[in-house]
């Protein structure tokens, strides 16, 4: 899967993948490795994730389904994989939400992360930055579907299929923007400090003259 897709091509490749993810959440399978390269179109024209080799199933030992939790391409894995934490539906349906976000960009919503890299998620890039025809209800989903906290995201790909499925007639919420001081920590406090530094001086001058 390559090149930019219309509008209409990237919603219907992102409800196959979710129909195919729901399919695989149903029987306790996390695919762990969705992104374009595994979205594959066949000579019927129908489109299928395949690529198994990392998929985890409810009934391996627990021990395997906690290894290598960094497995797959970096970019599409989920912040709390990239943590050392296990996949889940949620961070498929994040990969899912990245792999609609790359089809509509050419981007990723985070940028492109680069294995052994240990990325600080701060908000994501708006698909309108680069691509303004793209509706705000599609929008929306995309950041609701790619949100940095697992809590935030869809957690059904049924519920997200739904969601594509209503389009524009039923819309989601625009999500709620992070405060600085959960989306950068490090500027938060040295606007904090430059804030305190600036006051001082303000007060070593009064009391000079």
């Amino acid at each position: 899967m390559g090149g930019h897709f219309s509008i209409p091509e990237a919603i219907a490749i992102a409800q196959h993948l979710a129909r195919a993810l729901g399919a695989l959440h149903q029987r306790g399978i996390v695919h762990r490795d969705v992104k374009p390269a595994n979205v594959h179109l066949g000579d019927d024209g129908e489109l299928r994730l395949i690529d198994f080799g990392l998929a985890l199933s409810a009934a391996d030992d627990p021990t395997e389904r906690e290894r290598a939790p960094r497995a797959g391409s970096p970019s599409f894995l989920a912040p709390e994989q990239l943590a050392g934490a296990s996949a889940s539906p949620q961070s498929d349906l994040y990969a899912l939400g990245v792999t609609l976000y790359h089809a509509l960009t050419r981007r990723y919503p985070y940028g492109e992360i680069e294995p052994f890299q240990r990325p600080h998620f701060g908000e994501p890039v708006p698909p309108t930055r680069y691509r303004p025809d793209v509706p705000a209800w599609l929008e929306y989903l995309i950041l609701k579907a790619v949100a940095v906290e697992r809590s935030e995201r869809f957690e059904t790909a049924e519920e997200l299929q739904l969601a594509l499925e209503r389009g524009a007639a039923r819309p989601l919420a625009a999500p709620r923007r992070q405060p600085l001081s959960a989306r950068n920590p490090l500027r938060f406090w040295q606007a904090i400090a430059a804030a305190l530094l600036l006051a001082n001086l303000v007060l070593l001058y009064l009391l000079l003259h």
